[in-house]
């Protein structure tokens, strides 16, 4: 089965389900630990482009240089064409610890295009402005591709008790009076108001799959706000849920 998707910069094409032959990409452990994975994925079942987005590509995209918000929804919808579109998992309750089952239709997530400005911004250098209202700084920054993907879980590795400093640098270009040798240890000491402003405004800029939902333990009935857990068995056959499974 294949399926036709729009990702959020405007990249179209048409995606196929997975087959039998891609359980190597699926369960090769150093694939998966290079980062090499995802795209090993997106490169089998990419059958078609019908629009290359601000790619300016000719034929198959090279999913390395392609923006995260476009890799992830093309991987959804690459699920969406191999088992439909219902989506199950389960997760504890964060009041009384009981398991919760819940099931969701994948199709249905809103998504956020790629605003106007920022796709002129991508072409223009991958380059964008935030400012830093405790610090009274402006700060740029760049939208990650599929190549900072890869690079994300050595980073976190090598980073364990300075994880958010790290992936802030990662993508932070320039700051304001700050020279490129001191902007670690700047954003080591930025006051998390100006985290959290710059992680509004890189978020407002980009476009993607809104994975925040509200579920409800059917044990306590409490409501809690969660981000849509993609786990390991997210792309591999799994048995079907129990008839008494929630749904969104």
């Amino acid at each position: 089965m294949s399926t036709l998707v729009t990702c959020p910069s405007g990249l179209a094409g048409r995606v196929r389900g997975l087959r039998v032959k891609e359980e190597q990409i699926l369960t090769d452990r150093q694939l998966a630990k290079s980062g090499g994975q995802i795209d090993a994925l997106l490169a089998a079942c990419w059958e078609e482009t019908t629009d290359p987005g601000p790619y300016g590509l000719d034929g198959k995209p090279d999913w390395g240089k392609v923006l995260i918000a476009d890799r992830f929804v093309a991987l959804v919808m690459i699920r969406i064409a191999t088992y439909g579109p219902t989506y199950a998992f389960d997760l504890p309750c964060e009041r009384c610890g009981e398991r919760i089952e819940w099931e969701l239709e994948l199709d249905q997530l809103p998504v956020r295009e790629l605003p106007v400005e920022s796709r002129s911004a991508f072409l223009a250098g991958n380059r964008f402005r935030a400012r830093l209202p405790e610090a009274g700084r402006d700060v740029w920054f760049r939208l990650l591709v599929g190549g900072d993907e890869r690079k994300l879980p050595q980073l976190r590795q090598a980073n364990r008790d300075k994880v958010l400093s790290a992936s802030l640098a990662h993508r932070v270009l320039e700051i304001d009076g700050v020279a490129e040798k001191d902007r670690r240890v700047f954003l080591e000491d930025l006051a998390l108001g100006d985290v959290r402003a710059l992680l509004d405004e890189i978020e407002r800029v980009d476009g993607g799959i809104e994975t925040s939902i509200d579920i409800q333990c059917p044990s306590c009935q409490a409501v809690q706000a969660v981000d849509l857990p993609f786990q390991g068995t997210f792309l591999l056959p799994t048995g079907k849920r129990s008839a008494g499974s929630s749904r969104r």
